[in-house]
């Protein structure tokens, strides 16, 4: 089995009146030490009243990275200065490639902020390699139904596929570099064991219930880190359990990330900046 480095409890980080928990980067886990795995925020569970103000997440820019956000309850309309608009609902993803950067806010729906009801939602960014940095951004929204499933463990353990190849179920999203993602929802008792190659680094965070993982007991709110050692991966949930559950080829790459930028260099991050004062990333209208 693969070896636990360390659990990580997400810190507790409230923005604004929505609750949320970092999971990385954090004093303990800096920013690209899962390489290419750099950030998750955990906003929720809380339960929004009638005429709120939805979420506070407007227009702001970036460039060098991807952003996955899973709603896991309530709703997410993402804007963006190439003009797309798109309302995503309770169990369903948004994958952006922010690439040579743009400009995008990510509310809450007219309809959600009128009559209001639970939120729940992750938010995961990947690093992008440097000859990836400056692709065109790109956005691929999936509801709920568009996603494919997969299940073990006589339906005990059932996963919403993302990206990549999971016991021979692609995801919708084809991504620029080797990463495989996907949602996984455990009943009580439910058990699944995976085989990652020993030189992919392992993504894991319990976003509900207890669990143990290779024989470590592992609760609501820890990132999981593993070392290289090994290849298995073995999850039984305790409890109704749902986890984020992810692996790619680390790039190994000079790493430097300012605010909204992750660029390879400190130089491409000040021509970040420039770049979007100067207007090349467009408007949000």
């Amino acid at each position: 089995m693969k070896t636990i480095r360390a659990k990580h409890k997400a810190a507790y980080e409230p923005i604004s009146d929505l609750i949320t928990f970092r999971a990385m980067p954090t004093r303990m886990m800096p920013m690209n030490e899962l390489d290419p795995f750099l950030f998750l925020n955990h906003h929720g569970w809380q339960e929004y009243p009638p005429n709120n103000s939805g979420l506070p997440f407007g227009p702001h820019p970036h460039r060098g990275f991807e952003t996955v956000t899973f709603i896991l309850e309530g709703d997410l309309m993402h804007k963006d200065s190439s003009g797309t608009i798109s309302i995503i609902k309770t169990g369903g993803v948004q994958w952006m490639t922010a690439g040579s950067g743009l400009v995008h806010a990510e509310i809450s729906s007219d309809e959600f902020k009128k009559k209001g009801g639970p939120l729940e939602i992750l938010q995961l960014w990947v690093n992008l390699p440097a000859k990836h940095k400056m692709t065109k951004p790109a956005y691929k929204g999936l509801q709920k139904e568009e996603i494919p499933r997969k299940t073990w463990d006589e339906g005990k353990v059932i996963a919403q596929i993302i990206a990549g190849d999971w016991d021979g179920i692609r995801g919708p999203v084809q991504p620029l570099t080797d990463i495989h993602i996907a949602n996984f929802s455990f009943k009580a008792g439910g058990r699944v064991t995976f085989s990652i190659e020993k030189d992919k680094t392992v993504f894991l965070y319990v976003v509900k219930g207890k669990t143990r993982i290779n024989g470590e007991d592992a609760d609501m709110h820890h990132l999981i880190e593993f070392s290289h050692e090994g290849s298995s991966i073995e999850i039984k949930a305790v409890t109704d359990a749902l986890l984020l559950f992810g692996y790619a080829t680390p790039f190994h790459e000079p790493f430097a990330a300012y605010g909204p930028f992750v660029m390879n260099t400190q130089e491409e991050i000040m021509q970040a900046y420039e770049d979007y004062h100067a207007g090349k990333f467009g408007t949000l209208q």
